[in-house]
């Protein structure tokens, strides 16, 4: 049902990251220590887990693959947003990244191409991404 789609979701959510990235990068002096290893984990987590998920569903049989791609996406988008302010922030965006990059394509493989389920990770990222910006503005 969403098998032509899911390539465009997936470019619209690694689009919509890269946005949230550049506005957090100008501001990432103003955000304390404690918010930012939030933001990192976040950040990491949400799109290591909607990556895994679509590209599993895009390749259902492939998943050394999958799980492969979407553990260096996990790693790097961690390790990026960790880089934003401290080194021991990047180190645990990375180390988030990788757990996450593990067992997103296996949430996806139980979840059959539940398109619920993948609107509820959407949602769930789209509504995070809102929170990093919000929480960043208010400090």
């Amino acid at each position: 049902m969403l098998g032509g789609y899911l390539g465009f979701l997936l470019y619209g959510n690694l689009l919509l990251l890269a946005i949230t990235y550049l506005y957090l990068f100008h501001i990432r002096k103003l955000i304390g220590f404690q918010l930012g290893m939030n933001i990192t984990n976040m950040a990491g987590g949400f799109i290591t887990i909607v990556t895994g998920v679509i590209l599993i569903y895009q390749f259902p049989m492939q998943f050394v693959a999958v799980t492969i791609v979407t553990t260096m996406i996990g790693m790097i988008v961690g390790a990026l947003f960790g880089g934003l302010f401290d080194y021991q922030t990047l180190l645990t965006g990375y180390a988030n990244g990788l757990m996450m990059g593990l067992m997103a394509p296996m949430i996806g493989a139980v979840a059959k191409n539940s398109v619920i389920f993948l609107f509820f990770l959407e949602g769930m990222f789209i509504l995070s991404l809102l929170l990093f910006v919000l929480s960043a503005r208010h400090t």
